[in-house]
């Protein structure tokens, strides 16, 4: 196992590419830092250390500091695909279970799901629209 300097040292290589390569065993291996990762999927750190709170993802740490492989890096991404289509992250903590540090599952959807989660954003948006003409008639009176 590297000594944790080595993994957290960036070299200007490493930041320009958004990775950080830290020699593991005999094999290269990417790391990606929680700042990384924020930057690239335009959510904010606080929310990435919910999601390892939840048990939604499980990186490897170097001290304090939180590293990302690429499979972990997968695993952030397919949760918060999961975010934006609506689910919570209890439905997504079902769908997709713990993290284990293994290869990430897929976020797979029966006709079902799809069919229940279309219903339930549709609702919603009929709501937001509800709300939203309410405010444009009060703008309009005021």
């Amino acid at each position: 196992m590297p000594k944790a300097s080595a993994l957290a040292k960036r070299s200007s290589t490493a930041r320009a590419a958004g990775a950080k390569k830290a020699k593991v065993g005999k094999h290269d291996e990417h790391f990606y830092t929680i700042g990384d990762l924020s930057r690239e999927f335009g959510v904010t750190l606080r929310t990435l250390r919910f999601y390892e709170d939840r048990g939604l993802i499980k990186p490897k740490r170097s001290g304090l500091t939180r590293l990302y492989n690429e499979t972990a890096r997968s695993r952030v991404q397919e949760v918060i695909n999961a975010t934006r289509l609506g689910f919570t992250l209890t439905e997504i903590l079902d769908l997709m279970g713990k993290d284990s540090g293994g290869k990430p599952k897929a976020l797979k959807l029966t006709k079902t799901q799809i069919a229940q989660q279309l219903t339930q954003l549709e609702h919603q948006k009929a709501e937001i629209d509800k709300a939203i003409s309410r405010l444009k008639s009060m703008q309009r009176a005021a």
